[in-house]
């Protein structure tokens, strides 16, 4: 899931929520504001300073309206939360460059080095933050720091940390996925946070008293985004649909997908990782699994050299969960169906690539060959 990272708290109460998740950003420093807040301070308790800048004017403006605040003693004693809310002028664009708001950046800096009084709580939020800036080197030295970064779709393993994060929204919403529904859901959803609390409050409305969740119901309410389709389209290959996976192809192209793209972000890792996975199931006695995570807890108990092969994340580690969708259908192929697929995704790469030939008739083609011959 989005990464949390809290530092120690430091001796001053300074608190910051930064990161690429706009959506887990806003809702984490709101209810971290709400719970700061002194009790029975009314409005004079929390002081919010809008940190969205239109220019680099007035994000320095807003900064040193930040210090000001900082020193003002709350009215009629007690305490106050200055909060620098949605800052966007701490990453590495031209605004966050500037002159004025490197100038402005460092007063607020020295204020905070300085010390805030006992009265003063200072909240930061702030979308794409620099992190090689002196600024945020300094605030993460001292603040309450979380970070929640989006989740990027792009690489491997990122299904296992969706996972997560629509198990916990789920649960406190009361919904009941079944096991296939959560899959297809996170995938759906392709780890978007904002779409998944979108999506997940759409079913919880439709839902009414009955809160179970099944795969019907998914496709009928979560609409397909662009990795939605992908990934569909995947799992429509893995499970020998063929008139889904060709109706997903076409979908695809006519959104305006390449035909390579789709070759090699959908049906070559589809047909690979079902050869790995048939591959680990027969070579260790692994069963079929009827979900991702037993076929996951299986390939971390193997030793070192049964897994040096296969695909990994950014972090050096397994991509397991892609395996154990792969492993959920292996049973479906036969391993020189699986080995032919492979030399017919590579000649339908180099067809689409050199030829003139149409790209849906290539990818049908190669659709076809794939699925088309019999268990």
């Amino acid at each position: 899931m989005p990464k949390t990272k809290p530092k120690a708290a430091a001796a001053a109460k300074i608190y910051a929520v930064v990161g690429s998740d706009d959506v887990e950003i806003k809702n984490t420093a709101s209810e971290l504001a709400e719970k700061l807040k002194p009790a029975n301070a009314g409005d004079f308790g929390l002081e919010i300073i809008d940190g969205a800048a239109d220019n680099a004017d007035q994000a320095a403006a807003r900064i040193r309206s930040t210090i000001e605040a900082l020193r003002t003693l709350p009215f009629f004693g007690g305490e106050k939360v200055v909060w620098l809310k949605s800052a966007n002028f701490l990453g590495d664009d031209q605004k966050a460059r500037s002159a004025s708001v490197q100038t402005a950046l460092e007063e607020l800096t020295e204020t905070i080095n300085e010390g805030l009084g006992a009265e003063v709580t200072f909240l930061l939020s702030a979308i794409e933050v620099d992190k090689r800036r002196s600024f945020y080197k300094s605030l993460a030295k001292r603040a309450e720091l979380q970070v929640f970064d989006k989740l990027d779709s792009s690489r491997g393993g990122w299904e296992e940390e969706a996972t997560e994060i629509v198990q916990a929204r789920a649960k406190k919403r009361k919904l009941q996925f079944e096991e296939d529904a959560l899959e297809l859901f996170v995938l759906f959803t392709g780890g978007d946070t904002r779409e998944i609390e979108n999506e997940l409050e759409k079913i919880d409305l439709y839902l009414g008293k009955d809160r179970a969740v099944n795969v019907d119901l998914v496709r009928e309410l979560v609409p397909l985004t662009r990795e939605g389709v992908i990934f569909d389209l995947s799992n429509a290959l893995a499970e020998r649909d063929i008139e889904r996976a060709l109706t997903l192809v076409r979908q695809l192209l006519d959104q305006g997908e390449s035909a390579i793209g789709i070759l090699l972000v959908a049906v070559l890792p589809t047909v690979r990782n079902l050869l790995l996975a048939k591959d680990l199931m027969e070579r260790h006695k692994i069963s079929r699994p009827h979900a991702p995570f037993p076929f996951i807890s299986a390939i971390n108990r193997l030793p070192v050299d049964a897994t040096a092969h296969l695909p990994r994340k950014k972090d050096g580690t397994v991509n397991a969960f892609a395996l154990g969708i792969a492993a959920q259908n292996a049973h479906r192929f036969q391993t020189q169906q699986l080995i032919a697929g492979m030399k017919a995704c590579l000649a339908a790469n180099l067809q689409i690539v050199t030829t003139q030939l149409d790209h849906e008739l290539i990818l049908t083609e190669v659709v076809v060959k794939i699925l088309g011959s019999g268990d």
